[in-house]
C-alpha cells in the first residue's frame, strides 16, 4: 500500500472547503508512469503529487487522466508541505514562501494549459452555472467587487476524468491575474479563497491557506 498524505488547498478564512490534494512524499514508491497515471486515477483527487526530491523540491504532478508540466493547488500544498524556497516542475523553477497562514508560489502564465476564462455580468450567475460538457476547460468567473479586487469564480475541468468541477484553481487565477493585471481575492467553488499579485518580468504569486487532512 503507498503511503501518501491528504492536503486542503485554497482553505476558506475559517478553515473550511479547500481542494483536496494527494501528496506521495516517497515518490520511489511509485517509480513508474504508468504507476502514478493509475494511483492518481484510483485516489480521484483533482491533482496527486508524486515528490521525487524533497530537499530540491523536485515533484510529478498527475490528474487522474494525464501528467500535468505545472498546476497551481498542488505546487502550494506541497511548497507548504515541503517548506523549501522552490519547486522543481517540469515547465520551470516555482519560487515558494510561507507568509504567517499563507502559502504562496510564484510562477509563470505561459506555464499553464489552455483554459477558457469566460466572464460573466454577476457572480451570481456563476453561482447558478451548471456544469457544462466536457471537452473544454472553462474558468466562468465574475466581479463581486471590482474595486476591490473581489472574485467569484468555479472551474470545470471537462476532461470526462471524474472531476467534473475543480474546487480551487491556483492556474487559472494566475491566468486571471496575468490577463487582467492586477492583485486579485477569488471565491472559488463552495467558498475557497485564492489570493493573488503581478509581480516584475511576467510572474504572478498565487497564495492561500493549507490544511493537512490526514
Amino acid at each position: 500500500m503507498t503511503d501518501y498524505d491528504v492536503l486542503r488547498v485554497f482553505c476558506a478564512p475559517n478553515g473550511g472547503y479547500g481542494n483536496e490534494l494527494g501528496v506521495v512524499r516517497e515518490g520511489s514508491q511509485v517509480p513508474g508512469a504508468e504507476e502514478r497515471q493509475a494511483l492518481a486515477a484510483k485516489l480521484g483527487f483533482s491533482e496527486t503529487v508524486f515528490v521525487d526530491d524533497p530537499e530540491r523540491g523536485v515533484i510529478d504532478i498527475w490528474t487522474p487522466g494525464t501528467r500535468l508540466p505545472f498546476a497551481g493547488h498542488p505546487c502550494v500544498g506541497v511548497g507548504w508541505l515541503l517548506d523549501v524556497p522552490e519547486l522543481v516542475t517540469p515547465a520551470g523553477p516555482v519560487g515558494v514562501r510561507l507568509d504567517g497562514e499563507f502559502s504562496w508560489i510564484e510562477a509563470r502564465a505561459e506555464w499553464v494549459p489552455p483554459r477558457t476564462l469566460r466572464q460573466y455580468p454577476s457572480a451570481r450567475e456563476v453561482e447558478a452555472l451548471p456544469v457544462p460538457p466536457d471537452g473544454a476547460w472553462v474558468y466562468a468567473w465574475a466581479w463581486e467587487d471590482e474595486a476591490a479586487g473581489r472574485v467569484r469564480a468555479r472551474a470545470f475541468p471537462g476532461r470526462g476524468d471524474g472531476v467534473a468541477e475543480d474546487e480551487a484553481t491556483g492556474a487559472a487565477a494566475l491566468l486571471l491575474t496575468e490577463r487582467l493585471g492586477r492583485a486579485l481575492n477569488i471565491t472559488q467553488g463552495l467558498g475557497s479563497q485564492l489570493l493573488t499579485a503581478p509581480q516584475p518580468h511576467g510572474w504572478v504569486e498565487v497564495g492561500g491557506r493549507v490544511q493537512l487532512e490526514r
